[in-house]
């Protein structure tokens, strides 16, 4: 292949980030390079992003997520993959709800006032103006998503996906609506599912409760109960008032001549029993608790197993309702819970307080304490999907990467509970479901049945508010149908109401035909929506080219935050409604943690921001940096000293390249290995490295070891064409042009087009930079090949090892004995075999030049000279004559003085490390870090003491 090269070659002095990462990205996407290349005959590579929130800012997670992304998208085009990676951002229901209520509300606004349609359109509002931050980030990452195909998960063809599965499944009898206990948020005012409550522990209180045991009762006491009443321990007194039961465990003795008698429930004036159920733990408390099926899961379940009725006694505001009775009803939970203690101390029915560390759940979103409700709310039945999802995984249709997160997956699927899909809030998907208020009873039942469970609350009209009460009932206080809906802050559809589901809207009911019909005024959880990503955005329900070329998705890239907020719920959707897995492979990536592997904060203040990062040392480094800490199954640990690491790495690469540019003038080809034996042991080397380089970054991307394919690169640039060739072949680039010095050149510029090429995924601008200014000043390296399969001279890496464990060997006592640079010394090299002799004679003069020498000598007869440094190597003893090269005096003292600077140091850890306060307290991270410091400090010693030795016998 002939030279092909830029006529204009020239780069700048020094790299700066700033002032060409906008325009490569600039050209990228304006020549459609983001965009799937055209042709029947290219394999197809397909990954959908992991939907941000359309109120996000690209945090660190983000950052390793896309990264990772690119990589991939960005080798797999080079390897001559047609690559789509789907872009787009997500609704985010209760997340951007509450941003744009905030807004609002410094205005002196409520979404209330506002009402429901003028409130989206306030939110699309939002969107248009804040929404595309992200997206923009996105790309200053560099991010070669195909913006022409940007998705959001309530544009318009994904909200018609939507309501296709819907009513698909509600036909099915998938979906249904029910009346049971829900995880609540009282600050956001909406049912969540059990995975989007944060359980924190907390200190709380267990308080000891009095119940009066019911007449005839008996005047001593009775098992474990005191006379006259049982006493029941409880974290929340305020749900008493809800109280139906008290339980107890039927093989406890204390309590068995208890069970089917009856206390008196303080401040209500009821009558509840007590009960046996082996769900008791007698260990705690006394044994005895209260059930309060409306208010905790746990009693719900008994309840149903005992017939218990369910009172409601907080609602979902978080206040009490009139159930809890005139004193308490209106009053904020935790002011009812203050109440009834004090009451309860007046009353003499508090035994006692103590102090209780528990588990409380808290809202996702906002971390308000969540309160368990009854109320009607939509499900997906769930048992069927997973079992389906589940088969994926143990089949190998889908695989998690790394394996280690199989158990968690089967045992979290396995132990599924019903989804709950609907939420009380009003951006986002409507349920396609409608109800009609005047059917006429065609369908067999008698006139109004169905209109008196569907409530309404807070209706105003022209002044007159109405807090709340059923439809007929509005209307005959001469509220409108259109009033109704129009005016009411919230409305409330009962579990035995029919429903009509449809994709299109409802204007009639198809029973009897009224026209007064009452859409559903739910929204569907966000993750219902995102659990059809991967299809939904190539065009379901219709069947399009982008669906047909491109599903199932090759890899989805995600955290495992969402294993099963997301990736679970996108199996059991693609299998259902596609027939096949939404992706073949998901790699799991770990989170990213501190320096000091601390989970990042804003109340700690070591939230790192990537803009930031990027802005200070350039997205190119920062990209890599994310790669290289990126190690399957273990958490990221950011480090921006690291960071700087691999600015140097750039800067590296960079100054590399202007050096060998310099020798342009001698370059002839672009195929190096045209020259056969005419290459010498350093040549054969370098592109045998290139080659095994090659294959390793090849094997470890298509394993997802990102840490490792950078590692590789790193190490190949950096020591060994930078450290090694280079320095190697500059005694040769220095003189005239000849043959020679041809050859040597080809490799160079040979070894850095492959190297580029290798590093695009990486850090794609500065390898773009470098390839125009040098290879072709009109194309693109995203559209160059990516290098596979180059040959492998082991011979001559044998040979070169040789070669560098002599250089080593020589350079590491000069360095140890602080010989001067500049001074030119004397090696005897003793040879273990014929061939370690051959190759250093064959090489004698670029060993000289590389480390200084003015005479070797070698061969398997050299010893020792008394006052001989020494440094032993596989194959070879090397000794250098000390005499007269340093003023040994000078150097014992000076080595003296540094084990006496290190031995105050190692006696100051070890009382630290010794001592049993320090290690009862520190933290992990510091103790580890002393303990290594020690270690260290340990290992220099002992080498300076050997130093010590040979310099004693000069």
């Amino acid at each position: 292949m002939n030279k092909v090269t830029n006529t204009d070659m020239e780069i700048k002095q020094n790299y700066q980030p700033e002032e060409i990462e906008d325009k490569w990205y600039a050209l990228w996407e304006s020549r459609g390079y983001f965009k799937p290349a055209p042709g029947a005959g290219n394999a197809a590579f397909s990954i959908v992003i992991p939907p941000p929130n359309v109120t996000g800012s690209l945090h660190m997670g983000h950052a390793l997520n896309a990264t990772v992304q690119d990589i991939l998208a960005r080798w797999k085009r080079m390897w001559g993959y047609s690559v789509l990676w789907v872009p787009g951002t997500d609704h985010a229901g209760i997340a951007t709800q509450n941003v744009v209520e905030r807004e609002l509300a410094k205005e002196g606004l409520n979404r209330y006032e506002l009402g429901r349609d003028a409130f989206i359109e306030r939110i699309w509002q939002w969107k248009s103006e804040y929404g595309g931050k992200i997206i923009h980030q996105l790309k200053k990452l560099g991010a070669s998503c195909d913006w022409s195909r940007e998705r959001f998960t309530l544009d318009e063809g994904l909200s018609r996906a939507v309501r296709e599965v819907f009513v698909r499944l509600f036909d099915e009898g998938l979906v249904y609506r029910d009346n049971r206990l829900i995880n609540w948020c009282p600050r956001c005012h909406t049912a969540l599912s059990d995975l989007e409550v944060e359980y924190e522990d907390i200190d709380g209180t267990l308080y000891y409760i009095k119940y009066p045991l019911a007449p005839p009762s008996s005047s001593s006491a009775v098992g474990g109960a005191k006379a006259g009443y049982v006493t029941v321990a409880t974290t929340r007194p305020e749900t008493m008032l809800g109280d139906t039961a008290v339980a107890v465990n039927p093989e406890d003795d204390r309590y068995l001549k208890l069970i089917g008698k009856t206390v008196e429930l303080p401040f209500t004036g009821r009558k509840i029993p007590i009960i046996a159920d082996p769900a008791v733990e007698s260990a705690f408390g006394t044994g005895a608790v209260k059930v309060t099926p409306a208010h905790d899961f746990n009693d719900e379940a008994m309840g149903k197993r005992h017939g218990l009725l369910s009172i409601s006694v907080i609602a979902e505001d978080g206040r009490m309702t009139a159930e809890a009775g005139e004193e308490c009803r209106g009053l904020d939970r935790y002011e009812c819970r203050k109440k009834l203690v004090s009451d309860l101390k007046d009353r003499g029915l508090l035994e006692g307080e103590k102090k209780h560390r528990h588990a409380v759940g808290h809202c996702y979103r906002c971390k308000t304490v969540i309160e368990p409700l009854l109320t009607v709310q939509w499900y997906v039945k769930i048992e069927s999907l997973a079992s389906e999802a589940v088969k994926a995984v143990e089949s190998g249709k889908t695989r998690l990467i790394p394996p280690s997160w199989d158990n968690n997956y089967f045992a979290w699927m396995r132990d599924i509970k019903d989804w709950c899909i609907s939420r009380q809030i009003w951006w986002g998907h409507r349920i396609p479901v409608w109800y009609c208020p005047d059917c006429s009873g065609k369908d067999g039942r008698e006139q109004g049945e169905m209109i008196e469970n569907i409530f309404f609350k807070d209706v105003t009209l022209s002044g007159k508010t109405v807090a709340g009460g059923i439809y007929s009932d509005l209307r005959k206080m001469g509220f409108s149908h259109e009033d109704i809906l129009r005016n009411s802050k919230i409305i409330r559809v009962a579990k035995g109401v029919t429903p009509i589901c449809r994709i299109e809207g409802v204007t009639e009911c198809p029973v009897c035909g009224g026209h007064h019909i009452i859409y559903d005024p739910d929204v569907l959880d966000t993750w219902f929506s995102s659990s059809l990503w991967p299809f939904s955005t190539l065009g379901w329900p219709d069947i399009t080219g982008d669906l047909k070329t491109f599903y199932p998705t090759s890899v989805l890239v995600t955290g495992f935050d969402i294993l099963f907020f997301w990736v679970a719920r996108m199996l059991m959707m693609g299998l259902k409604c596609m027939g096949e897995v939404p992706f073949k492979d998901v790699y799991i990536h770990a989170l990213v943690r501190d320096a000091k592997g601390q989970k990042m904060s804003k109340s700690k203040g070591n939230v790192v921001d990537p803009l930031v990062m990027i802005g200070k040392y350039g997205a190119d480094a920062f990209r890599f940096s994310l790669a290289a800490f990126a190690a399957q199954g273990r958490d990221v640990r950011f480090s921006e000293e690291r960071l700087e690491g691999y600015r140097h790495f750039i800067n590296k690469l960079w100054n590399a390249t202007k050096f060998i540019i310099r020798n342009e003038s001698a370059w002839k080809t672009r195929d190096p290995y045209a020259y056969g034996e005419k290459l010498d042991i350093a040549g054969k080397w370098i592109l045998s490295r290139l080659a095994f380089t090659v294959d390793e970054v090849n094997r470890n991307l298509d394993n997802y070891r990102f840490n490792d394919a950078a590692g590789s690169i790193y190490h190949f640039i950096w020591h060994e064409f930078c450290d090694w060739y280079l320095e190697i072949t500059k005694p040769l680039l220095y003189q005239e042009d000849s043959n020679e010095k041809t050859v040597v050149v080809d490799c160079l510029f040979f070894v850095l087009e492959q190297s580029l090429k290798l590093l695009h995924p990486f850090i794609p601008f500065v390898t773009e930079e470098i390839w125009h200014s040098v290879f072709d000043g009109e194309s693109s390296l995203m559209l160059m090949s990516y290098p596979k399969e180059l040959p492998r001279f082991l011979d001559a890496e044998r040979q070169m090892e040789i070669l560098l464990r002599a250089v080593t060997g020589i350079r590491s006592v000069r360095g140890e004995l602080n010989i001067t640079p500049s001074v030119e010394i004397r090696a005897d090299i003793r040879t273990l075999s014929n061939e370690v002799k051959s190759v250093i004679e064959n090489n004698i003069v670029s060993i000289k030049k590389l480390t200084r020498c003015k005479e070797i000598n070698l061969g398997p007869e050299i010893r020792r000279v008394e006052g001989s440094a020494v440094s032993v190597h596989e194959g070879m003893e090397v000794y250098i004559p000390l005499s007269g090269l340093l003023d040994v005096g000078a150097e014992i003292k000076r080595l003296q003085k540094e084990v006496s600077k290190m031995d105050e140091t190692m006696t100051f850890l070890n009382k630290k490390l010794l001592n049993e306060d320090f290690l009862k307290n520190a933290p992990k991270t510091v103790l580890e870090k002393d303990k290594a410091k020690y270690d260290d400090l340990l290992v220099k010693r002992v080498k300076l003491e050997e130093n010590l030795k040979i310099l004693r016998t000069i």
